[in-house]
């Protein structure tokens, strides 16, 4: 089944390219691979929260971050698919890092970052079975609680 045919079979519709907040390109490719930037969970053009990632009032909760790291994935497919000619070009997916901004004694961050892991399996199936690191870190840019960087393979 084409990625296409996948996404609308689970009823995804991929976002338009998150354009650059600084500079930099969305995504770039070399040989066979595609490297995006890292994906900040940006939905019509503006953050859906800001703050660190952990328990207690003020933070993000840990749930809401995962939703936030399938947002990035998805933006990071957009990405993709634009530098290379489409969605359906994209054959796997290679790595995945996700940064997690969030106090220092949280230490979830890999559930964090399967909301991207999950949604990518789900619309590459076998092929989106991937290599992952998932980084706690203090600040990110905007101050999004969240930002995944994705290569994938393409032809």
């Amino acid at each position: 089944m084409s990625v296409s045919a996948r996404l609308a079979e689970l009823g995804i519709e991929l976002p338009p390219v998150v354009p650059p907040v600084a500079a930099y390109v969305p995504a770039v490719v070399h040989g066979d691979l595609v490297y995006t930037s890292g994906q900040l969970p940006m939905i019509a053009g503006a953050l859906p929260a800001t703050g660190k990632v952990g328990e207690g009032h003020a933070l993000v909760p840990a749930s809401d971050a995962k939703d936030y790291a399938r947002q990035c994935a998805l933006n990071a497919i957009a990405a993709a698919a634009d530098a290379v000619g489409g969605v359906d070009r994209l054959v796997r997916v290679v790595k995945v890092t996700g940064f997690v901004a969030s106090v220092p004694e949280f230490t979830g961050q890999p559930g964090v970052v399967n909301g991207a892991s999950e949604v990518l399996g789900e619309i590459f199936g076998e092929q989106g079975r991937h290599a992952r690191s998932a980084v706690g870190v203090p600040v990110l840019p905007l101050d999004s609680p969240v930002e995944v960087e994705v290569v994938f393979a393409w032809e």
